[in-house]
């Protein structure tokens, strides 16, 4: 996130895009009520599904599944023509803003109604009560991501913020919501294909050297592979061996067959998790590793604020810290990993990332810490860009819509949409274990809208069989509106009905995140 949680609750105007924040992220979702409820902020939603948010919505566009960049290409048309963009602040921090007003200029709301469904009064609407608002903020999560243009989507949203001056104000920015406790720690320690910790180029010589220096090892300049191409690799052979933690691609990777064929095709297979996924019943190796409360270290949450956690219960059996079996393998590989805790693996990060370089265990004893910290002495960095861009002038993309790599037809006519629901967590591995969350939510069901259950005589508990070009499933019929028409929505929690044998691999060229939010299929009763 460009700006912090806190600063939610506190803003004019907050536009919700491909972010199901009830379900997702419960506990953030509660400051975007208060915001409503008890501060007066409006609230657009930009959702194809009837979420809960929409309950608190001053205007909800229902646009068509994959169709991102020309709504918000249509909300900058709007606020261009109608002259309410931020003219001061584009002329002054920014660049490119000829080339993207050329671009916007054929995203007519007519135009736009056309392309995604939303009405273009309602699209009108919505883009004056985001540029005239004083503060706004941008919440989007991963159904902006997952789709081939999920990069595009992301850029469409700096340029509308940009435009409209929203960035490197409090209460403003453009802020992902992460999908899992420390995916924004994960992603800041190097774990991408293409960078070193703290976002620094594989690719860049100077880099490289600073890191060979401090691992006093040789370093590959070519960067790696992201998971659909590691299965890919996998697939042909060109991948022998593959080591996987706290992942479970069996349930959550697209193309199950494909995922399962390439992990049969490795020679070497070690699954690391503190439960036997369903990836690691076909591991050859399986290494029991500590959960959150049997360990130390830290975690990063969305809002870039890095937390401690400390050991609270021992690991049973011979299960380890991570970073214990990670380094015990590396030494008996002929390279040692000698650190004795967490706290000196933390020192080490300090040294060598930079943003980071302020965010010492001594600190973090008392409270967390946003990065960038770059030292001892700075209490962290609440929103970013404040007075200036990382780049200097923020960059504005000229960006055309493209369509979803799938599309429907006479076979396939309805689109299917994934997700998750609050009840549970990613591919379940722990809240399946669960009795309450089993008691709430305790199978996979079709979301599919009554016009379209009437059309294929389907009822409500009936299960349906859903095929796609990939694969079939079978699970019960949930016959609701939150779907429109045409569309089916089903959460990927259950191995019984694995929806992602059903999706489809195909990938953003630049980000690489497979199209889990558009997918063509049939639907039939079983």
């Amino acid at each position: 996130m460009t700006n912090s949680i806190e600063e939610i609750e506190f803003t004019d105007v907050i536009l919700a895009m491909g972010t199901n924040t009830t379900e997702n992220h419960p506990v953030l979702s509660s400051r975007i009520k208060r915001a409503v409820r008890q501060r007066g902020a409006k609230l657009i939603v930009i959702d194809p599904r009837e979420i809960d948010l929409v309950k608190y919505a001053t205007l909800w566009l229902r646009q068509k599944p994959g169709t991102d960049v020309a709504v918000l290409n249509g909300m900058m048309n709007i606020i261009i023509t109608e002259g309410i963009y931020a003219k001061e602040y584009v002329e002054n921090r920014t660049e490119g803003f000829e080339a993207l007003k050329k671009t916007v200029a054929a995203y007519t709301p007519k135009h736009v109604e056309k392309i995604s469904g939303v009405p273009a009064e309602d699209l009108k609407a919505a883009a004056r009560l985001y540029a005239k608002a004083n503060k706004a903020s941008i919440l989007y999560a991963m159904g902006m991501t997952q789709h081939i243009t999920g990069t595009d989507n992301v850029k469409s949203c700096a340029n509308i913020s940009m435009l409209c001056g929203k960035i490197g104000i409090e209460g403003g920015g453009v802020n992902p919501l992460r999908g899992q406790n420390n995916v924004q720690g994960a992603c800041d320690m190097g774990a991408l294909p293409t960078v070193f910790p703290a976002y620094q180029p594989v690719a860049n010589d100077e880099t490289r050297a600073k890191f060979e220096k401090a691992w006093g090892a040789a370093l590959p300049a070519k960067p790696g592979k992201t998971i659909v191409e590691i299965m890919d690799g996998a697939h042909k052979g060109e991948i022998k061996a593959l080591y996987i933690m706290g992942e479970n691609p069996m349930i959550s990777d697209p193309d199950l067959t494909h995922v399962e064929a390439s992990l049969k095709h490795l020679d070497l297979l070690i699954v690391q998790d503190i439960f036997l996924t369903e990836t690691a019943r076909l591991a050859d190796v399986v290494l029991p590793s500590a959960c959150f409360a049997e360990k130390d270290g830290t975690f990063t949450n969305t809002e870039r604020r890095v937390q401690r956690v400390r050991k609270a219960v021992p690991a049973p059996g011979q299960a380890k810290a991570d970073w214990e079996i990670i380094a015990g393998i590396s030494a008996k590989m002929g390279y040692p990993m000698n650190y004795a805790s967490a706290a000196e693996i933390m020192a080490e990060i300090n040294a060598v990332a930079p943003s980071y370089a302020g965010i010492t265990y001594e600190r973090l004893e008392k409270e967390g810490i946003q990065w960038p910290c770059p030292n001892t002495g700075h209490p962290g960095t609440r929103f970013l860009h404040k007075d200036r861009f990382s780049r200097g002038r923020g960059l504005f993309h000229a960006i055309e819509y493209i369509p979803p790599a799938e599309q429907t037809d006479d076979e396939y006519p309805i689109i299917l949409s994934t997700g998750r629901v609050l009840y549970h967590y990613h591919t379940g591995t722990m809240t399946r274990l669960s009795q309450g969350s089993m008691e709430r939510c305790p199978e996979s069901l079709v979301e599919i809208n009554p016009r379209d259950a009437e059309k294929l005589g389907i009822e409500d508990g009936q299960t349906v069989k859903v095929t796609s070009r990939r694969g079939t499933l079978q699970a019960k019929a949930k016959i609701t509106t939150r779907s429109d028409r045409g569309t089916i929505f089903m959460n990927f929690h259950f191995h019984e009905a694995a929806v992602n044998f059903l999706t489809n691999p195909a990938l953003d060229p630049i980000g690489k995140i497979p199209e889990y939010k558009v997918c063509a299929v049939r639907v039939e009763a079983a």
